[in-house]
């Protein structure tokens, strides 16, 4: 159990990483789709078993995506600046060691300013992997993201990327929330997703 603990640490620490390279890529720009990144922490990262263990995300309050993909809006009742319309994943379930191709379209609102950030949380079973909060801003400024900056504009957004998924990512069910705050904190969008790694 302690070894299992210490490989699960180790890939933590290096999923980390991953996410930093992933919202560079996508998740912290509503132009990006900030659902983008969100579904590829958990497919790089770690969640929760949803039936017996309950966090922020998981509950009755969310609603299906269209298309091919396990996401799931969540905090539905509550208005969000990013309509999302549409999410596909190929191959879905995401394949360890495989590139994942993820298409995305949406509809952002409002316009998001500098000190917009995104909260992001990834479990393994009970054990939090990753509470991290993002600059969504700075993140835009240090990485380019299809020459994106802030503000961004309210408009339509479609988006189509590859990753390749680590061959290294441990078995286990992994789950994530990402919610996406303007400087205001009215929320831009809020993501959960579930994707499960069989054995080896």
């Amino acid at each position: 159990m302690a070894q299992t603990l210490c490989i699960y640490r180790n890939i933590a620490n290096r999923i980390k990483l991953n996410l930093n390279q992933l919202f560079k890529m996508a998740i912290l720009n509503p132009r990006s789709l900030v659902f983008l990144a969100f579904w590829l922490a958990a497919a790089t990262a770690l969640p929760a078993f949803q039936g017996l263990f309950r966090f922020p995300g998981i509950s009755s309050d969310n609603k299906p995506i269209a298309g091919d993909s396990p996401l799931q809006q969540c905090d539905a009742s509550e208005s969000q600046l990013l309509d999302i319309r549409l999410i596909n994943l190929l191959p879905n379930p995401p394949v360890r060691g495989e590139n994942l191709t993820i298409s995305a379209a949406g509809k952002l609102s409002k316009e998001v300013n500098e000190g917009a950030y995104v909260d992001v949380e990834v479990r393994l079973g009970y054990i939090k992997l990753l509470s991290q909060t993002y600059d969504i801003c700075e993140e835009l400024e240090n990485n380019d993201v299809n020459g994106l900056s802030c503000p961004l504009s309210p408009g339509e957004y479609m988006l189509e990327k590859s990753v390749e998924i680590p061959g290294e990512v441990p078995p286990g069910k992994y789950s994530i929330v990402a919610r996406a705050f303007t400087v205001d904190d009215e929320e831009i969008s809020c993501l959960t997703g579930e994707v499960l790694f069989p054995a080896y």
